[in-house]
């Protein structure tokens, strides 16, 4: 059986047209499927959709999650509760082409546990979202250990045991194409142009984005931190020399001037230094007193399909 995990946050215009793509592509294949809409605490009636399409199909469940935790939540929530031999996870929004299905099950089948799939580019950007997204995948790369393809997407195919090993992972800053170039396993990608979403506007806001960014910058690399040393022995140095300056000038020469601006200029620039430090530091430390808490990772306000019922 295959599970294709959709998170979904106000998408109440795209869900029965990708239903009906994915019934289309999939009803052509010899397996039996199941299709998890992962709700991600939508305002508008995507709930109500999703228990609709549950009713009229036993093959769509729900997850209804009970409020906004992020798209990456999303995406763990219904691979904890996936059940299939290999799990797909893609968008609802139909930038990841249903019509790709058939080739991420036929390289699964060749002995493949993970099929990633690369996106050479999407129809209808903006040239500027191309240029920061491409700008973010090389920083992460210089930045981390772990190589994350440029164009990689979380419309990706999951060996059963991949999964069960995906699920170990217990951080809540969650990068999940960070934590799958780390997963090992065997691996192998597939290129698409992603079409323009079918309805909607996309709800990845800018500073969604630079979250995202963030995360996965922190959970894959420790060089901001060193940047911030180094940057500390740098200027600590140039002080010193400074000081040395300052003393030569005072007492060897009739040269000095009260109120320097250069002076000013090096303490303001040490202050910006600092600060950038105890920034780098603050962003770190705010991440492990949220992993030190222990809190869920996600708790569920509804289940739809097959017997689910009201969550506690």
């Amino acid at each position: 059986m295959i599970s294709i995990v959709v998170p979904v946050f106000n998408e109440e215009e795209n869900m029965e047209a990708f239903y009906q793509a994915i019934c289309s592509v999939m009803e052509k294949l010899p397996h039996s499927f199941e299709l998890i809409f992962v709700d991600d605490g939508s305002k508008d009636a995507t709930p109500m959709v999703i228990d609709r399409l549950s009713q009229k199909d036993s093959r769509v469940r729900g997850l209804i999650l009970a409020r906004n935790f992020g798209h990456q939540i999303a995406l763990s929530c219904g691979l904890d509760h996936a059940e299939g031999d290999a799990v797909v996870t893609m968008d609802g929004d139909l930038q990841h082409p249903p019509e790709l299905l058939p080739q991420l099950i036929e390289q699964w089948q060749n002995g493949y546990e993970v099929v990633q799939t690369i996106r050479l580019t999407t129809e209808g950007v903006s040239w500027v979202k191309k240029m920061t997204s491409s700008c973010f995948y090389r920083l992460m790369n210089v930045v981390s250990k772990v190589r994350v393809r440029e164009g990689g997407s979380d419309f990706r195919l999951l060996d059963r045991k991949v999964v069960q090993t995906f699920r170990r992972f217990p951080e809540r800053a969650r990068f999940i194409r960070g934590m799958m170039g780390a997963i090992g396993y065997r691996q192998t990608t597939l290129d698409f142009v992603a079409p323009p979403r079918y309805a909607g506007v996309s709800k990845f806001s800018p500073g969604k984005m630079l979250h995202f960014a963030l995360d996965g910058i922190t959970a894959y690399s420790k060089l901001p931190l060193r940047i911030a040393f180094y940057a500390g022995l740098v200027f600590g140095v140039v002080s010193f020399a400074l000081a040395l300056h300052v003393v030569y000038i005072k007492f060897l020469t009739d040269e000095a001037v009260p109120g320097w601006a250069t002076i000013a200029a090096s303490i303001s620039l040490l202050s910006g230094v600092q600060l950038m430090g105890l920034g780098i530091i603050g962003e770190y430390v705010g991440r492990i007193f949220e992993e030190v808490k222990q809190r869920p990772l996600y708790w569920l306000r509804q289940e739809i399909g097959q017997g689910g019922k009201e969550q506690q």
